[in-house]
């Protein structure tokens, strides 16, 4: 399957990354990863990425503010203890913890919670993007330097 994003390029990097941002379980870092390292363009792919994953973010937000955790249960391993925990951690704490969102783990969790809590999603939105945005930042960088470290090498 990760070949198949792969071999579309920047298209596939899109689609990779929308679906690592909602609460589908997938992991885009290898696609892009993949593509900087084999000389796609870095800016194009960072704004693919950035945007791709803070749309499926902002997917998380619309599906907790519609309240139903059960159907967030059946569609993955999210606990509606663990949205709960996370609304009573992230009360009067608000939109900006969305900053937050890139974190494995809780980062998804957290997105529904605040749509739960029906944080305002005009705080929510320009903090979700510019935490992954900088998340893929420091991918994009690690990358590069990666490659030039290998390049001396060679």
């Amino acid at each position: 399957m990760i070949d198949f994003f792969i071999n579309i390029g920047y298209l596939g990097l899109f689609i990779a990354c929308f679906i690592s941002g909602t609460i589908i379980p997938f992991s885009s870092d290898i696609i892009l990863v993949t593509l900087i390292a084999t000389g796609w363009n870095w800016k194009l792919c960072l704004l693919l990425a950035s945007v791709a994953n803070g749309a499926g973010g902002m997917v998380n937000y619309y599906l907790g503010s519609k309240g139903k955790t059960e159907w967030i249960q059946k569609h993955s391993n999210i606990k509606p203890e663990k949205i709960e925990k996370l609304r009573n951690w992230l009360h009067n704490k608000g939109g900006y913890m969305a900053f937050f969102s890139w974190i494995p783990g809780i980062g998804h969790v957290m997105v529904i919670a605040l749509g739960y809590m029906k944080a305002n999603v005009w705080t929510v939105a320009p903090f979700l993007f510019l935490g992954k945005f900088l998340r893929y930042v420091v991918i994009i960088f690690l990358t590069l330097k990666g490659v030039e470290w290998m390049d001396t090498l060679l």
